[in-house]
This record gives structure tokens, sequence and C-alpha cells, in this order.
């Protein structure tokens, strides 16, 4: 099939904003899907201090930035869709899937993001924060960053918010727009503006 195949440039863009169809490709597509992703990431690690395990798939259009000493650390067939903004430090475990859309910004202290998370479009993960005085511009604060810690198995909804300094436990669940501005129990979910526990995921183990 040549480069500039229309089904397969349409197929790229399905797998850019699908990226759970990856691991799912017939043999026909995958044996150009892996040089596509193998290349893309290549390149990626030679423009930034990004490293990627086995099997991942990151769309072209996902915007990864990884300063040195900002590194972004994605883990064995990790998935990251298209137009996600990814800023280092940020540690990425397997099996973690990044929607479209979604901005992770680490800060100085760094995300960390447990194995099997699934993160839906538009959500907002930011790992710092502004001083609030009042005797000085909001601009002129001092920035501060404690850092964030997803738990394993957690799903974020979509354009679900997480400020700076909150841990999420293994197994929770954040509905849609929820906001998370505490931390948040193992196998909990929570919703709404701020964020409050409404239940706990069924069969889930006593608290």
């Amino acid at each position: 099939m040549p480069m500039d195949d229309p089904y397969r440039e349409q197929h790229q863009q399905r797998l850019a904003y699908m990226p759970w169809l990856y691991p799912r490709l017939k043999p026909r597509h995958r044996a150009w899907a892996e040089p596509w992703q193998r290349a893309l990431q290549e390149e990626w690690s030679r423009l930034e201090t990004v490293h990627f395990g086995a099997h991942c798939f990151v769309a072209p259009q996902a915007r990864l930035f990884a300063e040195p000493g900002r590194d972004i650390l994605i883990g064995d067939h990790t998935q990251i869709a298209a137009d996600c903004v990814l800023h280092g430090p940020l540690t990425l475990g397997a099996h973690v899937s990044i929607n479209h859309h979604a901005t992770l910004e680490g800060g100085a202290a760094g995300i960390v993001i447990g194995d099997h998370t699934r993160i839906a479009a538009y959500a907002t993960l930011y790992a710092f924060d502004h001083g609030l005085r009042a005797d000085a511009l909001v601009r002129q604060q001092p920035v501060t960053s404690r850092g964030l810690v997803i738990g394993r198995d957690v799903w974020l909804g979509a354009r679900a918010g997480v400020v700076d300094g909150v841990t999420i436990g293994d197994h929770a669940v954040v509905g849609m727009g929820a906001v998370v501005t505490r931390d948040v129990p193992p196998w909990t979910i929570v919703a709404g503006n701020p964020a409050r526990p409404i239940g706990r995921r069924p069969g889930a183990p006593e608290a």
C-alpha cells in the first residue's frame, strides 16, 4: 500500500483519536503501523527526554515536552491520543490510556500515574499552583509544586480536573467534570466541584 494512500491516512487519524484500537490491529495494518510508531517515538526521544516502553502508541498530534531533568517516562503498552499536552516530569505506568485533548503539567514535583489507569478526553492535571496574596499581581506570585499521584486502575472521567498536591488512591473513579481538590481514598467514586465521595465501586472490599 503506497505511503500516500488516503485509506491509510484515515486509519492513522482513527488510531490517533482512538488509540485503544492499536493493539487490535490486523496483521496487514500492523505491518505499517509498528514502523510508523517506532519512527515517531525515536524522533521524540531524539528531541526531548522522553523514554518509551515496549508496544506504546503515541499520536503524532500529541505534544510532549520534556527538558533535561523533567523527563517523561512512558510504561509498556501505554497509549497517548491526539492533541494531548504532556510536560514533564511525568511517570506513566504500564497500560495507561490518555485520551485526546488531556493536559498533564508536571510542575517541578511531577505527576506519577499507576498501571492500568484511564484518563478521559479533556482531563486536566496540574502539579503546580500560583500564590494568591493580595499585595502582588498573580503573575508575580511564587509558583509552588507538591506533585500529583494517581494510583493504579483509576478512571478519570472526561473534563475532570485534578489540582496540585492530590493523591488519588488505587481503583478510584472520578466523575465527568469533577474537580478534585483533596485526596481520594482507594475504591472511592467522587463527583462534583469540588469533588466529593458519592459511593464505592461495586464489589469493592470494605473500607
